[in-house]
């Protein structure tokens, strides 16, 4: 987590993170295309780096959660990066694993 806060605040490929947003700003005014896929990218990401940071503020490895809800490491490593296809129930399951709960908000498009 201290390396993802550190890496916002520096220059990435030449490119500062305030450069960045005024891209994606720019590119989402100009495209519809590229406005919907980049919020759909972005929930994708979310929930993996959530659970990944949930699991790291918990003080588990990754072997260790897979081991808790019955699964492998590399099952877990594939929900942290590439959550598109993820069930609700394996939510559930790694949020049991980490004392914690799960709540699910619908809100309007």
């Amino acid at each position: 987590m201290k390396q993802l806060k550190r890496a916002k605040n520096e220059i990435v490929g030449g490119i500062s993170p305030d450069d960045l947003e005024r891209y994606i700003i720019q590119r989402k005014a100009r495209s519809e295309h590229f406005a919907q896929g980049f919020e759909e990218g972005y929930q994708v990401f979310r929930v993996g780096a959530m659970l990944q940071a949930e699991r790291e503020k918990a003080g588990l490895s990754q072997v260790e959660l897979a081991r808790r809800i019955g699964t492998t490491k590399t099952a877990i490593s594939r929900l942290e990066h590439s959550t598109k296809d993820i069930r609700f129930s394996t939510i559930e399951r790694i949020a049991v694993a980490l004392g914690k709960t799960v709540h699910l908000t619908l809100k309007a498009a």
